[in-house]
């Protein structure tokens, strides 16, 4: 499976993440503000957290 690192360092930049992309955020500065954009309300039981968990949804393991 293949990993990338997105760096982020400019205020304009954004990045698109599709439907089932495991991704972690992390390592913000403490200006920094994140914002999530959704076309449907926001629901727990909707997100996996667990990558190994993920992999099984994804077909992986």
């Amino acid at each position: 499976m293949e990993k990338k690192k997105v760096y982020l360092e400019k205020p304009y930049e954004g990045l698109y993440v599709p439907n089932n992309m495991w991704r972690e955020m992390y390592d913000f500065s403490p200006d920094a503000v994140l914002m999530c954009l959704a076309s449907e309300v926001y629901n727990e039981e909707d997100y996996i957290r667990d990558y190994d968990e993920f992999l099984e949804f994804i077909g992986l393991k």
